[in-house]
């Protein structure tokens, strides 16, 4: 009589990669759709500048400071309003970037995700470096424009304004983005995350000092994700120092706009 053999146990078990599967190449690839969408870059480069160009570039020669004279090598008003249109098109080129999920959603490529060892995390990780340097191009086209029509600063306060219009700015709204993408359907996301922005933007005083609201609004604004980023951004201008609640203010919906879209990750792929 044949002995059998004995049955190997396997295991369905499957390895986590190191950082969750967060890997360059993975990366590369989000990098390559985005910047392939020529009407999207476009509008990523254009929109801000314009609204610079409309708004900010007419009071070049107008003081930020009363008392210091542009021609005194004083700020002027377009320098303001040059950062807060930076930091308005980083917010809508990365949201729009994350809200692109949505596309993917309806395509089965999120559910085809979970068939990797990729995680939750790891995902939207990518997802959010890939919105912020997408976000990236308009702060560089807004601050080019700047430059070239006469906004001077110092080295210091070009950069540091850009840095804190990119790092939070950007890593802030791509996760709103994400978060409206896996929520709302494709056809709608991209719809509804741009009436936020410009509702966001106008009432967190992008468009408008909120020293110039009226009271209500005022005590609304400091409380809207867009306030923090404005403050901090525009602070190297100002004069007014570290702001530790605006940054607290950044800080806590970047926490729950990322915990939001993890959850909402899992749930989207639960069924694979």
């Amino acid at each position: 009589m044949t002995a059998v053999p004995p049955v190997t146990a396997f295991r369905l078990e499957r390895k986590v990669p190191p950082l969750g599967g967060f890997n360059t190449r993975f990366l590369a690839i989000e990098l390559k759709r985005r910047f392939r969408n020529w009407r999207t870059l476009v509008f990523t480069m254009v929109f801000p500048v314009a609204m610079y160009f409309m708004v900010g570039y007419p009071l070049r020669d107008t003081p930020l400071v009363e008392g210091h004279p542009v021609a005194g090598g004083g700020l002027s008003v377009a320098a303001y309003i040059m950062v807060s249109m930076a930091v308005y098109g980083a917010m809508m080129s990365a949201t729009a970037s994350g809200a692109a999920v949505a596309v993917e959603r309806s395509l089965g490529w999120s559910r085809q995700l979970r068939l990797t060892p990729l995680s939750p995390v790891a995902a939207v990780a990518t997802k959010v470096v890939g919105g912020m340097l997408f976000g990236l191009v308009a702060i560089v086209a807004t601050y080019l424009a700047g430059a070239i029509t006469g906004v001077r600063m110092s080295v210091a306060q070009w950069l540091v304004s850009a840095l804190v219009a990119w790092l939070l700015g950007a890593a802030l709204f791509t996760a709103l983005g994400l978060m409206v993408g896996y929520l709302v359907p494709g056809e709608n996301a991209m719809q509804l995350t741009s009436l936020v922005i410009v509702f966001l933007a106008f009432v967190g005083g992008l468009f408008y000092p909120v020293s110039m609201m009226p009271q209500v609004l005022q005590d609304i604004a400091t409380w809207t994700p867009v306030y923090g980023i404005g403050e901090l951004s525009r602070a190297p201008l100002t004069g007014e120092g570290f702001d530790a609640g605006a940054l607290l203010n950044v800080l806590l919906w970047l926490a729950l706009f990322a915990a939001g879209t993890v959850l909402l990750f899992r749930r989207d792929t639960k069924r694979v």
